[in-house]
Formats: structure tokens, C-alpha cells, sequence
């Protein structure tokens, strides 16, 4: 979501570039079989999402560099799947619970059940550039689901909203707010965007449950990337660049928490669990300083295998020191996540 800057890694920012046909899929790491003890024996619990749930830079990546099971979605350890699956570890249910978890940045709703990806990764591609990724499948014939499954957690979305459209305008020196409430011909508005999306996030949740009848289905929303204030945030790289502050206002209440209320009345809909990020988030945006800021900006702090930059990215964030975080939440952001992810497990697991 996240927010959601695009980065289609020429359109900068957060989750997405959509789909085409079923093609070739290296094996995942995170997908094959593992954990203790037989599937019988054991909670399985299936981690769908974008980069918001692949955790992108945090922490080292899964599968590792240089194995030839990785697939380009860049999840890493430390992401919040990854966190609560140790966090299980430490203090178990009555049976343990096995994550797999193909989450991909980039993803799409459509990603989740119906279509595939082109994964679009910057560490060490094959060949040198990133558009030499195979195809994978839609996550849930990744993750193999089905009547073993007893959990599910699904964070997508984000990438329908326009944050790296915005950052574009932006540096062209035009309004956002004003492009999406009157679009130009042939361009959709953000009302009608998101129109699809609840559609989208509907069909999904349904494709979910019948892939995987017996499992609880747990939605994940995104934080509070975008301050509560737009002229706090300067116009910084290390922060969402020079997006206007009226247009940081417009995005954070008419796009981002428009796509949470979406997330959480469509799981109400379903009868589903919906986790709240944003509440929890709020103070820890990407304008705040460091230490206090649990998003990282277009420029930000990331591991050292991280770019920093990318093709079409307007800036160059090893000028600041920096790598090219696209506005992805951080470590302390990915705990936060975890805490209240794992929270919800315990509790779908352990009525179920």
C-alpha cells in the first residue's frame, strides 16, 4: 500500500505491476514444505500480500542472494510474517504453526487468485535487469492452498492507489487532487478507481474462501504513511519528494484511509478478521524524524544488498546517504505489524 508508490520500478513508489499469463515459476523457498511434524500435526498459516508484507529491504532476504530458488519478490526476513512466525516459535499453541509465505512486491489484488506476475526485483536479476524475472503463479496456487489450510493473512491493495502518479505530477509541477477529481479524457478518477477495488477486494475475499475452505481469513490494512498534517512534511526525497501539502492531505484521507475503510468493510462483508495498522501507526509517518518515523521515505535507510536507485526514479538517494526505500515501511513498522498480525492468529487458531 503502500502507500503505495508504484514502481513498476519506472513509476516509483510502493506495490505494483500487474499481471499476464501463466508462464514459468522458479521454486520458492517460502512455498516449499517445511516445519515441524507432518501438515496434520501442525497450523498451517499462508502469508499473501505486496510489499507491504514482503518486508522489501528490512532484513535479509528469503530465499538468499545467490539461491537459485529466488523468485524477484524481495521478501526478506524481518518482515512481519517472518517476525510472528518466530514469535509462535518462541511460545507455540497446542500444535506449531508452519508459515508460507509468497508474498510479492508489486502485487495486485488480481495477483492474489487470478493472475500472474512478472516480479520486477533490482537485486541481482537474471542477466543483469530486473524485466528477466519469470512469471510466478497467483499466490494462492503458490501457496498451495486447501482444506489444510487453517489461516490466512492477505495485505493488497495499495498498489491501485496513485501515490507514484502523484509523485510524477508533482515534478510537473501540476495538482494531483485536481488530476484525479477531474481527469482528463481517457484517465479514471480516483473515485472510480476505487470502485474497482472494492469490487477487486471482493472477488478475492471470495476466491480466498473457496480456495481454502476451512481457513481463517485475516485482511491486513496499511499504516499511517502520510502524516495527519501535509505541511509538516517539507519536500525532501527522504520523505514523499514535492508532492504539495494539499496533495499529501488529499492522498492520506481520499486515497489511503479510503482503501483501509474499503479493506475493513469488505471483510465485515465476508465475516473475516480485519487487522488495523493505521491506528496503532499514526505519529510514526514518513515526515517524522528518524527514530520516530516507522515508514521510510523515497530515500531512506535500507540493508546494504539495497539500491540506491532505480530506473525512473528522479532522485538519487546516494546523494543523501540513503537507498531507494519508495516509501516501504522499516523494521519498527514490520514489529508493530507483527504484534498485532500474530495477536489476530493466535485468536482465529485457537477458536477455530
Amino acid at each position: 500500500m503502500p502507500l503505495p508508490v508504484p514502481h513498476p520500478r519506472a513509476r516509483v513508489l510502493v506495490a505494483g505491476l500487474a499481471a499476464i499469463a501463466v508462464a514459468s515459476l522458479l521454486p520458492s523457498a517460502a512455498a516449499a514444505p517445511a516445519g515441524p511434524g507432518s501438515p496434520a500435526d501442525r497450523y498451517e498459516w499462508v502469508a499473501l500480500g505486496d510489499s507491504y508484507t514482503a518486508g522489501l529491504f528490512v532484513g535479509a532476504p528469503q530465499p538468499a542472494l545467490g539461491d537459485p530458488a529466488r523468485d524477484g519478490c524481495d521478501r526478506t526476513a524481518r518482515s512481519y510474517p517472518d517476525l510472528a512466525e518466530r514469535e509462535f516459535a518462541a511460545h507455540p499453541l497446542d500444535k506449531p504453526v508452519h508459515l508460507t509465505d509468497v508474498s510479492c512486491d508489486n502485487a495486485a489484488i488480481g495477483n492474489i487468485t487470478s493472475d500472474s506476475q512478472q516480479p520486477s526485483s533490482p537485486v541481482q536479476p537474471p542477466g543483469g535487469a530486473p524485466g528477466n524475472w519469470p512469471l510466478v503463479e497467483p499466490q494462492i496456487r503458490r501457496a498451495e492452498l486447501g482444506e489444510r489450510t487453517g489461516a490466512v493473512t492477505v495485505g493488497i491493495g495499495g498498489i491501485s492507489l496513485p501515490f507514484g502518479e502523484c509523485l510524477e505530477l508533482s515534478l510537473a509541477h501540476q495538482s494531483c487532487r485536481e488530476h484525479y477529481t477531474h481527469p482528463p479524457a481517457g484517465e479514471e478518477s480516483l473515485g472510480t478507481k476505487l470502485a474497482r477495488v472494492r469490487d477487486a477486494y471482493r472477488r478475492m475475499l471470495g476466491d480466498l474462501h473457496r480456495a481454502a475452505p476451512r481457513a481463517e481469513v485475516i485482511t491486513v490494512g496499511y499504516p499511517a504513511v502520510l502524516p495527519e498534517r501535509g505541511s509538516v512534511c517539507g519536500d525532501s526525497p527522504a520523505h514523499i519528494g514535492p508532492i504539495s501539502p494539499a496533495d499529501i492531505d488529499w492522498l492520506r484521507d481520499d486515497a489511503l484511509k479510503a482503501l483501509n475503510r474499503i479493506i475493513s468493510q469488505e471483510t465485515a462483508r465476508q465475516g473475516d478478521v480485519y487487522v488495523d495498522l493505521y491506528t496503532s501507526s499514526v505519529g510514526h509517518d514518513v515526515c517524522r524524524p528518524e527514530g520516530t518515523k516507522w515508514i521510510e521515505g523515497i530515500c531512506g535507510d535500507a540493508a546494504d544488498f539495497w539500491p540506491a536507485t532505480l530506473p525512473g526514479l528522479p532522485f538519487d538517494c546516494a546523494a543523501l546517504g540513503k537507498r531507494a526505500t519508495l516509501v516501504h515501511p522499516n523494521a519498527k513498522e514490520h514489529a508493530n505489524a507483527a504484534r498485532l498480525v500474530e495477536h489476530a492468529l493466535r485468536r482465529a487458531l485457537s477458536d477455530g
